[in-house]
């Protein structure tokens, strides 16, 4: 019987019965690749011996999740990893993906897993020189496979019996059953659904990451439908001129989406910042104080985190002053700074303005909206403002002061640091009796808080 074939994107999956130089799905040239069309009859059909269970019958283990001891990347994991799953990390390149899983690695055989590390990118030797300048000691239970033929791995799975497996990366493996090259949709998709049969096995459960190349859009390179297959997609965020890296999941079956774990590269590896809210804030001396720097405290997951930001305010000689920042849009700064113009009487007409975060997190909730605010009007009054005091609210055009939400517990590990003033907005519902060492101040309006700051 003669084969049909038909042509894929290997950007998208689009499949198209006839040639074409632009994917009209995606709009990309040249992606379009001649594969053999799958089909399927009835005759073909394999019956399977597996029999549905009743919701209420089926079991769940209590030990189905494993901790690796990396505080910060149990975190994210929603706990840990749990024992069938499948997993893809995946960032720009040297975000430190390969580090991060060796290190992952080393804590899980040194609790006594085996571990197969399988890359299709670095040789034996590459993995080793890495690991001997990342981990203190090399564990026995660790195996490192340098190849890009999945067959070879599943045969090495079998010989070694691992319980975490990791696939550096899926875009450069292949299955010999299919003719297309590494990296097309085809063998990254055959490649990823063997490596689910692998870990969802329910004799023989594994852990299973792989490893995903991400685009120059910085997205997860290959089809869509791979994030869908996985259990968990993990990304790493930072940028590789600086120490600071984020890890979060934007899919995560087994928890919260919410969670962000926050690690320090170092030559040593991945550090776990296991106190945040230390690292996002200058050392100094409680009694000391500088221009244009203002307390808060963020939310990141379920997680409070109290951060500095910091403003710098110069005369301008152009008609177009400046407003510059990293850690905020520049639609909603010179919102900001529009309510202090007009609500609080403060002039910018002449003035450029930077804005930053130390640690350079991204702001993004509501309650930092009053931070910002008041370092910006302590940097151009050139007073500072008050080491021992937190500002957590939201501020809208009207210049009133609104409530955000978990502001308790934001007040709480305010609290905790060591910290006695907090200027929240006066219609929230908190009470003062419920903090003994922090003194919670009610303002209803931004110039009302200026006033009692600065004045």
């Amino acid at each position: 019987m003669k084969k049909k074939t038909v042509y894929q994107c290997k950007e998208c999956g689009y499949i198209s019965h006839g040639f074409l130089g632009k994917c009209p799905n995606c709009n990309s040239w040249n992606t379009l690749e001649e594969v053999e069309e799958s089909g399927s009859t009835s005759k073909n059909r394999k019956k399977s011996n597996k029999e549905a269970l009743r919701l209420k019958e089926v079991e769940i283990s209590r030990d189905d999740r494993v901790l690796t001891g990396i505080e910060e990347f149990d975190r994210v994991m929603g706990g840990g990893i749990v024992r069938d799953s499948v997993s893809i990390l995946t960032a720009k390149p040297g975000a430190g993906k390969s580090t991060l899983l060796m290190q992952v690695s080393q804590s899980l055989a040194e609790k006594g897993f085996k571990v197969l590390y399988s890359s299709g990118e670095e040789s034996e030797t590459q993995i080793k020189m890495r690991a001997k300048r990342i981990l203190k000691e090399l564990s026995e239970n660790i195996w490192v496979y340098s190849t890009t033929s999945l067959n070879s791995v599943l045969d090495q799975v079998e010989k070694i019996d691992p319980d975490f497996i990791i696939i550096d990366s899926i875009q450069t493996f292949t299955l010999d059953e299919f003719p297309q090259r590494p990296g097309t949709p085809t063998q990254t998709m055959e490649c990823a659904y063997k490596m689910t049969e692998v870990a969802k096995n329910i004799n023989r459960p594994r852990m299973v990451f792989m490893i995903g190349q991400m685009t120059k859009e910085d997205q997860l390179a290959g089809v869509r439908s791979l994030e869908h297959l996985v259990d968990t997609v993990v990304l790493i965020d930072g940028d590789s001129s600086e120490d600071l890296r984020s890890l979060l999941t934007t899919k995560n079956r087994y928890g919260s989406t919410g969670e962000i774990g926050f690690f320090s590269m170092t030559e040593e590896g991945m550090v776990s910042i296991d106190n945040p809210s230390e690292y996002f804030m200058t050392k100094r001396e409680r009694d000391s104080s500088v221009a244009g720097s203002s307390l808060s405290v963020i939310r990141e997951g379920t997680r409070p985190i109290i951060l500095e930001t910091e403003a710098l305010t110069s005369k301008s000689f152009l008609p177009y002053p400046s407003r510059i920042s990293e850690c905020i849009r520049r639609e909603h700064l010179n919102t900001l700074v529009s309510i202090l113009e007009e609500r609080a009487g403060v002039k910018f007409m002449d003035k450029n303005i930077v804005v930053k975060t130390t640690g350079g997190i991204k702001l993004k909730e509501q309650a930092s909206n009053l931070s910002v605010m008041v370092s910006i009007v302590s940097s151009v009054l050139n007073k500072p403002v008050p080491y021992n005091s937190v500002f957590i609210s939201d501020v809208g055009l009207t210049g009133e002061l609104k409530n955000v939400p978990s502001l308790e517990m934001r007040l709480k590990e305010a609290e905790r640091m060591g910290y006695t003033k907090a200027f929240i907005s006066k219609y929230s519902n908190i009470k003062e009796d419920n903090f003994d060492k922090l003194k919670i101040i009610k303002v209803s309006h931004i110039s009302e808080l200026i006033d009692l700051v600065f004045n």
